[in-house]
């Protein structure tokens, strides 16, 4: 007996070690946490906000005089908008003689609202947010200053299409010699002065490439520090490369020319809190599950009266969905799943929109304001939840994509389980590529980003491969939908739920090939990897 007692014990210690090393196999280490919030950039940031102003600010002591002509085509930061005069009395002056008109928006808007400051508030928030989130460490001014003798602006230079700037960053350190001489050549502007120091010599001013010259080098740099670019050849967003030499040195850097974002900012109506009916819109594809698209929108009502939900229906014999904050779009029949994503998509006017399947229902623990929460104070433009199955199982399908660089055949795409990160602040959140079918995302994101209408039965990962590098994406754990159970016997099966299978899950080659030429032609892979 005391030798099976030992077999035994040593049978268990064995066990127990295997199971611990299954558990972590199975469960991916603690992954690093990241702040994505919305606020100021960090150390670094400052520093060279600090450096600049020093840089920029030196010779100060040296006067100048300044050059009209130019200084009017300066951005200085403000705008006005003014209509023509009309000085011809005629009966159709805007026929033979168009003129301009202007419109004071903020006059016309605020006037008839009856809290103008809170208005001008949240559209003040709504800005800093939508700047927070669009700017990129890219956009940052970095001086170069000078190893060569020449210091130059490397990166965060920027004028818009036929437009004026000053170059900032423009300098000459060298020892005391007869003459100082600087070349810079553009290839699609013209170069100037917004001002004039006396003792500088400039030729080539007007042209594509300018010199400057002093024998005093503390004149010729301040003379530098007005030393203005202007696109004269549109392009919606190109650079133009300025050469800048001296003395046998040369440098080169980039002007980025381009219009800049124009923010879609969305008034909420509220200042305090979160108005979820103002913010969100649920959005929903419904094909042959009249009775599942009912439980949703009833457990929807529970929790959320007045939300509106927008259905895309592409059944063959449509029913109509009727009730309060419900709009019902009729789709040709089968028209499918993506198509029917673009045009329920396409209909929301809110700030928000949260998707979900027709067959989800909501549950005490699908909160909305949990997921807006997150998406008002980071950068991520969508967060998913986790869907809740009836066997209490929770599933958050979160995958992370990698890329590499192929040949003429084309790029590889690796497809992960897992994540990136979590984030500050949010401890059940993470940083994802891919997620599952309930989400909130930022409208005007999904809206640039679209559907491929081609993908009728299946998809799902095709929409976030074409969001790589766009759509800054999230998953959160701790809100969650229920599914409706999938485990039905056979012979109980009502004949929606057997024409339902019939579409959903019959695959014809054609489906096949489609899904193939999305990867290899559309995206231009030759492969692809999963786990």
């Amino acid at each position: 007996m005391r030798v099976i007692s030992k077999k035994g014990f040593v049978l268990v210690v064995a066990s127990g070690f295997l199971l611990l090393a299954l558990i972590y196999s199975w469960c991916p280490g603690k992954k690093p946490s990241m702040d994505i919030g919305l606020k100021q950039r960090g150390h670094i940031e400052n520093l060279l906000k600090k450096r600049n102003k020093d840089i920029l600010s030196s010779y100060h002591d040296i006067p100048y005089v300044l050059k009209e002509s130019v200084l009017r085509e300066l951005a200085n930061g403000t705008c006005e908008c003014q209509a023509d005069e009309n000085k011809i009395n005629l009966q159709l002056p805007h026929i033979l003689f168009p003129r301009v008109w202007a419109s004071n928006l903020n006059h016309a808007y605020l006037e008839s609202d009856s809290d103008p400051e809170g208005v001008k508030g949240r559209r003040d928030k709504e800005y800093s947010s939508f700047q927070r989130r669009s700017s990129s460490p890219a956009d940052v001014l970095i001086v170069a200053e000078a190893n060569s003798p020449l210091q130059y602006p490397t990166q965060g230079v920027a004028v818009r299409p036929m437009k004026t700037i000053i170059i900032p960053g423009l300098g000459l350190k060298q020892d005391p010699r007869p003459t100082h001489t600087v070349n810079l050549s553009v290839t699609m502007g013209t170069l100037d002065v917004a001002a004039t120091v006396v003792g500088v010599s400039i030729t080539g001013e007007g042209q594509k490439t300018m010199e400057l010259s002093s024998n005093i080098l503390s004149k010729l740099n301040r003379q530098l520090q007005f030393v203005t670019y202007t696109n004269t050849l549109f392009h919606p967003k190109t650079a133009d490369t300025v050469l800048y030499e001296s003395g046998g040195h040369q440098a080169a850097f980039t002007i980025k020319v381009g219009h800049s974002a124009i923010p879609k900012l969305y008034n909420s109506g509220t200042n305090e809190g979160y108005n979820i009916s103002a913010l969100v819109t649920i959005a929903t594809k419904t094909f042959l599950r009249y009775d599942k698209l009912q439980d949703l929108i009833d457990s929807i009502r529970q929790y959320y009266p007045t939300v509106l939900i927008v259905i895309a229906d592409d059944n063959e014999h449509p029913q109509p969905v009727t009730g309060p904050h419900i709009d019902q779009y009729i789709m040709p029949f089968g028209k499918g799943w993506f198509a029917g994503r673009n045009l329920a998509v396409s209909q929301v006017t809110t700030k928000y929109v949260l998707w979900v399947d027709d067959d989800f229902f909501f549950t005490e623990s699908t909160k909305l304001e949990k997921m807006v929460d997150i998406l008002e104070k980071t950068t991520l433009d969508l967060v998913a939840g986790a869907v809740r199955e009836v066997t209490g199982y929770s599933a958050t399908y979160r995958h992370t994509f990698s890329v590499d660089e192929g040949d003429s055949e084309g790029d590889c795409l690796h497809i992960r389980q897992g994540y990136y990160q979590t984030i500050q602040g949010f401890p059940d959140c993470v940083v994802a590529d891919a997620v599952i079918n309930f989400f909130m995302a930022r409208t005007d994101k999904m809206l640039r980003i679209g559907f491929d209408p081609r993908l009728s039965r299946r998809g799902h990962l095709e929409f976030f491969i074409d969001a790589l590098g766009s759509l800054h994406v999230g998953s959160c754990s701790d809100v969650k939908i229920g599914h409706a159970s999938k485990i039905v016997l056979p012979w109980s099966k009502s004949e929606s739920e057997k024409s339902y299978d019939k579409f959903r899950y019959s695959s014809t080659d054609s489906e096949g090939r489609m899904h193939t030429e999305v990867y290899y032609f559309k995206n231009r892979f030759k492969c692809m990897s999963s786990n």
